[in-house]
This record gives structure tokens, sequence and C-alpha cells, in this order.
């Protein structure tokens, strides 16, 4: 019998010892070295895209652009990743994993380089004041000059413009070069999730796979900690600090007008990059496989270091060159099985859904709680780095400790995910109950009388208390009242006379906050919008708490979900479904959603900003409230859309896991037949042999 075990298990003996060195083997050194090496290179991936994100608001106003634009360029990386994610995810798992993931990262640490041209290829950032010529001086000047018949009827001040087309070559090259960047960006992701998540789930243990892939999408989520902290640190930094006198510069961070130093963010991005090609470089192609996975479902390739040595020791064979000819012949078919399966498709069609709602909400969450809450860009990315992306990381461990815990199948994982999400998805409903008014801007939210409405208009612009000024519609240049109402300019408040210099100048005998004050007093304003309410400064503590709450409850689905893929679909598609699922994803959510996004979002600003060379620029005051209304609206009704989906993808699961009971039941009693039938003729022949046997010594007796 002793013989006949170790025949059975492969022509060695199986002995305790040897059970527990697979076991210690099973997270092979180099495994852990790959695990922590795809940890960080999410972690690089995961910090550059979240800091692109941060950036959205500095690249509006730096190169005046409206958010449609900047959700084309923020998609651009989903379409490097279209361009490759078929062919890596298929013929890049029956080559050398590690290696193809060195050379992603190579190229996504160039087209982050990329990023920042713009900043040195164009000129300094010239901020769009009227006080720019007397911000040097101390001498009382007037922001009032004086009106003449031909600007009073056109009621705009004639002004000076560039040679034409100077902004409109420094859009395109910042356009060029950002898109470029984001593409190959895209290009060197791509190998990263498809090709590193299956060489874990290949050889690792299955009870420590969901565990490992969990430690892996947390690491991931933490990089946009760190992503969105830069973009916070390069937010406070003005855009050309080194070239201007900060001492001139008028403007604070929370100003619709400022920009930081987003360059800066991307050169470091591309430098942690390029650091993470190198370990994977040096790994080798196949690990050896754990003993739970070593059965008659395993490769040659994969159990080859359990026939190798009596002693177990990592030994492989010179590897064979890969036939490109056959994989390639293979591809069609093997996507057509693959396609070929409702489950998939379902699932598919969900994610699709969410990650549509999920990629709007987060590349435009910080936009959000500027323009919504009044918050400066880099309080917005602090917030979001420290608060909000620790409670998603968080989450996901959560839910890879609760797969391992609880030893959840594909329907336990199944039904855990779509719980989480469904009561996030309720927890989200409150959001739109904690909203703002918008704030008091004379002749845009308010007319000068301090009557609200929102039906702006440029003409609205004008009054009777600064109509003996020639003042500009278009200039943005906002200054707060003592009333609490904020003017687009000094001019259009109707000021005569100003004191002081750059950041501490002062404005005087405003005559249009006479309309609103009923007490006279010192008519001045000062430079900046005036704060927000403090009832929106209360509520916005609550918004936080609460998102942080739904960002949890969401991510603990996240990693169940994730193995829920991987545990239903064949062995043999793994790669390839996780690859078309990537591509899906990335086609269908990450490409269009920031531009629908931005898009609906353009719809709701009151006040453009304009070019110095003429042309409408970047957004400088939204409606608040169809703000709130458009972005939550448009995110959650996604997720409803979504759960019809789950509704009819629980009924397909639970039929193919009955299918696949029935068929591994049916497979077993075949099996059990068969060897019951080896069993009965051995006892036959045995019979015979002790017959034949019988007769013999009888014979010789006799």
């Amino acid at each position: 019998m002793e013989k006949k075990e170790s025949s059975a298990t492969g022509s060695w003996p199986l002995d305790n010892s040897h059970i527990s060195s697979a076991v210690k083997n099973s997270c092979h050194p180099n495994l852990k070295t790959f695990l922590a090496a795809l940890s960080f290179a999410s972690f690089a991936q995961a910090l550059s895209g979240s800091y692109m994100k941060s950036t959205i608001t500095q690249l509006e106003r730096r190169f005046d652009i409206s958010s449609y634009l900047i959700g084309i360029i923020d998609g651009s990386f989903e379409v490097g990743n279209l361009l490759v994610i078929a062919f890596v995810s298929y013929f890049g798992a029956k080559l050398h994993r590690p290696k193809i993931i060195s050379v992603g990262c190579i190229l996504m640490s160039f087209g982050t380089f990329l990023m920042a041209m713009p900043h040195f290829i164009s000129g300094r950032y010239k901020i769009e004041t009227a006080i720019r010529s007397s911000v040097n001086s101390t001498n009382n000047l007037s922001p009032c000059p004086v009106s003449s018949a031909e600007s009073s009827s056109v009621g705009d001040r004639p002004s000076l413009l560039p040679p034409n087309g100077c902004v409109r070559e420094s859009s395109v090259s910042m356009l060029a070069y950002m898109f470029l960047g984001n593409v190959l960006r895209g290009i060197g992701e791509t190998p990263i999730q498809p090709l590193g998540i299956s060489y874990i789930d290949d050889y690792a243990e299955s009870k420590n796979a969901a565990l490992y892939i969990g430690c892996v999408q947390t690491i991931s989520i933490i990089g946009p900690v760190f992503g969105y902290l830069l973009g916070s640190l390069c937010a406070k930094i003005y855009v050309d600090i080194g070239y201007m006198d900060m001492e001139t510069v008028t403007i604070t961070p929370s100003d619709a007008r400022w920009v930081g130093a987003w360059w800066l963010g991307y050169i470091i991005a591309g430098i942690i990059t390029l650091m993470t090609a190198v370990p994977f470089w040096f790994l080798p192609k196949s690990l050896p496989m754990p003993v739970d996975k070593h059965d008659a479902s395993c490769t040659p390739e994969q159990s080859r270091f359990l026939k190798d040595s009596p002693n177990m020791k990592h030994k492989f064979r010179p590897e064979e060159p890969p036939n490109l000819h056959q994989m390639a012949k293979e591809f069609v078919p093997t996507l057509k099985s693959l396609l070929g399966s409702p489950v998939y498709i379902v699932y598919l069609c969900v994610t699709i859904i969410q990650f549509n709602s999920l990629i709007g909400m987060v590349t435009y969450k910080p936009k959000y709680i500027e323009q919504h809450y009044g918050q400066s860009a880099s309080k917005a990315n602090f917030l979001m780095g420290m608060i909000n992306i620790p409670a998603v990381a968080l989450g996901m461990f959560s839910g890879g400790v609760v797969m391992k815990k609880f030893r959840l199948g594909v329907m336990g994982a199944a039904k855990f995910a779509f719980g989480t999400s469904l009561l996030g998805y309720l927890l989200s409903l409150f959001f739109l109950a904690m909203g703002c008014e918008n704030p008091k801007v004379a002749g845009v939210t308010v007319s000068y009388t301090g009557v609200e409405g929102t039906s702006y208009q440029e003409k609205s612009l004008f009054s009777d208390c600064n109509s003996q000024c020639s003042c500009s519609g278009r200039e943005w240049d906002p200054v707060c009242g003592e009333n609490g109402i904020t003017y687009a300019s000094p001019c259009l408040a109707g000021c005569t006379s100003s004191s002081g210099s750059a950041k501490n100048m002062v404005f005087d005998n405003c005559r249009c906050l006479a309309l609103t004050m009923i007490h006279s007093g010192n008519m001045t304003v000062t430079l900046g919008q005036c704060p927000r309410k403090d009832d929106c400064e209360k509520i916005f503590p609550y918004f936080l708490a609460l998102s942080v709450l739904s960002s949890f409850i969401i991510s603990l689905g996240g990693t169940p979900g994730f193995v829920l893929l991987i545990r239903f679909i064949k062995p043999e598609l793994k790669s390839l479904a996780l690859g078309i699922h990537t591509l899906a994803t990335r086609m269908l959510a990450g490409i269009p959603a920031p531009i629908y996004f931005g898009a609906i979002i353009d719809t709701t600003c009151l006040k453009w900003g304009y070019k110095l060379c003429g042309g409408r620029g970047a957004c400088r005051i939204y409606n608040t409230s169809a703000y709130r209304t458009v972005y939550l609206g448009l995110t959650l009704v996604l997720r409803t859309v979504s759960f019809f989906f789950c509704v009819l993808g629980f009924a397909l699961l639970k039929r193919h896991i009955k299918r696949k009971e029935k068929n591994a039941l049916i497979s077993a009693n075949a099996e059990m037949a068969s060897l019951r039938k080896e069993e009965n003729g051995s006892i036959h022949c045995e019979q015979v042999i002790l017959s034949t046997d019988c007769s013999s010594d009888s014979e010789t007796h006799l």
C-alpha cells in the first residue's frame, strides 16, 4: 500500500516533512518579492493617477480650458490601455510576466515626465486682473476710469490685444503634450493588474490568494493618499515659483485664479514610477506551485517542482520557447469561449456602469469641494488624501480579511459585494441634503440691491452705481464689500479710489455698496471673494464624515467583487478575462465618464473667465445648487441602473453554480464507478489466482 501511495503522488514518498516543506515553499521568497514589487508599482501608478486628478482645477486655470477638455485629457490614459490591453493580457500571460511589467513601468514614468513639459515650453502665468499695473505703486489710483460715449454704449472697456494666436498655440501644445503623456502612462500601466494579479493567483495558496490580492489593492489605494497630499503641497506653491516676486502677487490660494506648481508633482511621480521597474527585471518567469494546487489541472510547468527533486528544491527544466503562431491561432476561439458566458457579460455590465459613477465622482470631487464649500484646491486635495482615501484603503483590506476569515465562496462574495454597494448607495442619498447657497456676487447671483437670483447675463453686471465708469464685463478681479457681497471687480463696485499695494490694496468710495447698506459707513472693499456663510461651514464637517463612512462601506465589497471575477471563470481563461474586464471598463467608463461629467458640470457655470488674447477661458463661479444636482444626481442614477443588472447577475450566477455542481457530481460518480469496476476486476483476478493455486496444491497433494 505504501508503494501505491508513493506512485499515486508522483514517484516519491510524501511524508510529513515534505508536506511541511511544500507549505513553506508555497510562499516562495520570489513570490514575496513579486508581491512587494507589484504593490510598489500599483502604489506608483495610483499616485500619479490621483495626482493628475488633483491638478484638474490648476490646469483649467493655467491654460484657460473647460472641464470638458480636461475630461478628454484625463480619459486619454484609458486610450493608452485600449491600444495594448487585449494583447498584453493574452500573450503576456504566456510570456515573461515580470519583465513585461518592468517595461510598462518605464513607459509609465516617461509619460509622467512628458506631462510636465507644458510648463517649460509655455510662458509665465499672467493673472487676469484689472489692477496689474498698480500693484507696485503706493499712490492712490482710481479703479474707475472716466466713461466715454463709445465705451458706455458698448458697456466694455477697450483693450489692447497681443498678436492673434498667442494663447491658442500655448493651449494646443499643452493639450498635445498632456494627451500624449497620459497615453504613454496608460500603455505602461496596462500589464500591472492583469498580469500581476494572475501571477499571484497562480503561485499562491488558494486560501491566501484573496488576502494577497487584497494587500495589493490596499496599497494601490494608499497611492492616492500620497498623490492627493502631493497635489495639496504643490497647490500651495505658486506656479512660477523662483521667477516671480511673491510680494507682487495679489491673489491667494483660495482665489479662483490661483495656479499652483502643478508641474512639480509630475516630476516627482515620474521618478518614483521609474524606480518600480527595477525589481521586476530580476524575477523569474514562473515560481513553484503550492501543494493545494498540484492536481490534474496543473500544467506540467507549474507542477514540475514537485517532481524534479525528492527534497522539493525549486528546480525547473529549461523553458521551451513560446509558440506565438499557435497562441495567435487560439486567441479568437478563446475569446469566443469567454464572451459566451452570460455571467461574465452581466458582470461586465455591472462593473462598467458602477465604474462610470465612481470615475466621474472621484475625478471631480476635489473640484466639488472647492466650488460648493468654498475650500481652496490645496485643502480639498489634503482632505481627499488624509480622510477619504484612507477609508477606501481600510475598506478594501477589510474586504480581503472577511473573504479569508469566513471563506466566502462565489455566491457569498457576490452577496457581500452587492450588500455593501447597496448600503453605501443609501447613505449617499443624504449628500443631496447637504447643500450650500450660492455665494452672493453682485450681478451674478444677486442683484446690486441684494435680491437673490441666478439668471446671469453680462449686462446684469452693470448698474447705475457703476455707470459713470468704463468697466469691463469680462474682467474677474473679485473684491469683498463690507455688506458681505462680492463684486466682479473694483470698477463694477463703483469704487473711485484706492490705497495700499499688492495684497494689502483697499478700494474706497465704492458707490454700489450704498444700495444694500442701511447705515452709511466706510464704503470700502478688499481683494478676494467674501467667505461663505457660517451655516455652510457647519455643514462641511458632516459632509466629510458621511463621505468617509459611505466610501468605507462601498469599498468593503471591492476585493470580494474582484475575487469573484477570477473564481467563476475557467482557470485557462483567467488572464484573458481580467484583461477584457480592464479593457471594457477603460473604454466604456474610464474614457467617457470624465468627459460627459465635465461637460455637464460646465453647464452650471455662471461666470466664465476670458483669455488675454480673446476667447472663453476657465469658469470663475458656478451655480452651486445646479452643480450639486447634476454631479450627485448623475452619480446616483448610474448606480441605480447597475442594481437592476445585479438582480439578473444573481439569477445567472446561481444557475451557473448549480450546473457546475451537477457536472462535478456526475464526474465524481463516473470516477467512483470506474474505481469500483477496477476493484471488482482486481478481486475477481485474485479469486482466479487463489483458485488456481488451490487446484495446484490439491493436485500436488493428491
